[in-house]
């Protein structure tokens, strides 16, 4: 299993109805990395500040993280600073300082290139493609985008597209590229953009799958308790990738699993504040969850002679 992630390492300043916590370690690299982890070695581009804690820096490497394309620079880390309110949808951005993360030019080391599988960050399309140019052959590209990249940088993201198997966004970024109001002819017409299978996350509504004429729903984990959505994307698309990484398999019925794997491990991270649940997660739990997931959506098959009883009164 080789899989690879470029994306961002941050500090977080969180504030939900539920609490707050002031710079604990969050980014889309640091929240992939570790849910992808939980299905095999992950290898991770980011870079971070001087002022970046050391602590963290052991933390993923006690992931099994590979931080060899972690790069250290003179100057402050990525900080964002973000408010949920009580239907905990959507953030309110408070304060971005990107700092280094401004001048980001992802460099991968030696053996990186031959990465199988990669997942390009919410990063710009630009910097998107120069991963993708320094990957040798990859199995399976998928990558992550957001509104400001839609609007901003369209004709870039439409040529990276050309070059992805697979991309995540929500409902609302799905339609505002497609520039469709129904979310699936919002799918179709995204599809035709190049990749082969989308993603639309749909937050405590779950996620829909489109993959060629096929169309996969599943629900989000009903939780009694959620503190924190910050980076329950990033692990769901790390919880996806990471099984598929694992399995080395791309077809329906694994991408399918992979779908209620990362709603699974997304589940999990929005019990706590930042990645406190994930790094108490072990692989038990990850299996009782999936097999409660299994249980939510099993029904049986529907007995036609009901309508027929129904018709004649019967």
């Amino acid at each position: 299993m080789s899989l690879l992630v470029v994306g961002s390492i941050a500090l977080d300043s969180v504030e939900t109805p539920f609490g707050r916590r002031n710079e604990v370690l969050g980014g889309s690299a640091t929240y992939f990395s570790t849910a992808a982890g939980f299905f095999g070695p992950v290898r991770l581009v980011a870079t971070v500040g001087e002022d970046f804690p050391q602590e963290h820096v052991e933390f993923l490497a006690g992931r099994g993280v590979d931080l060899a394309g972690l790069e250290r620079r003179p100057g402050r880390t990525f900080r964002w600073r973000g408010r949920y309110e009580f239907d905990l949808n959507a953030a309110q951005t408070l304060e971005t300082q990107l700092n280094v993360f401004a001048d980001f030019r992802p460099k991968l080391p030696q053996g990186f290139g031959g990465s199988e599988y990669v997942f390009l960050g919410n990063i710009d399309p630009d910097l998107q493609r120069q991963v993708l140019d320094q990957v040798k052959a990859p199995r399976f590209v998928a990558c992550d985008t957001m509104n400001f990249w839609i609007s901003s940088k369209r004709e870039s993201l439409l040529r990276t597209l050309r070059r992805v198997d697979l991309l995540f966004v929500n409902d609302a970024e799905a339609r505002q590229l497609a520039e469709e109001h129904n979310v699936v002819q919002a799918a179709r017409r995204i599809l035709s953009f190049g990749p082969r299978a989308l993603v639309v996350k749909r937050g405590e509504y779950g996620a829909l799958f489109f993959f060629g004429e096929h169309v996969f729903a599943t629900s989000a984990y009903p939780l009694e308790a959620i503190f924190d959505p910050t980076g329950a994307g990033d692990s769901f698309a790390g919880g996806f990738m990471g099984y598929l990484a694992r399995r080395r398999r791309e077809d329906l019925p694994t991408m399918r699993k992979a779908i209620v794997v990362g709603s699974v491990l997304a589940s999990f991270a929005v019990e706590r504040f930042s990645l406190e649940r994930l790094t108490a997660l072990t692989q038990e739990e990850i299996h009782d969850r999936y097999a409660q997931f299994r249980q939510l959506t099993h029904f049986d098959e529907l007995e036609l002679d009901a309508f027929a009883d129904a018709k004649t009164g019967r």
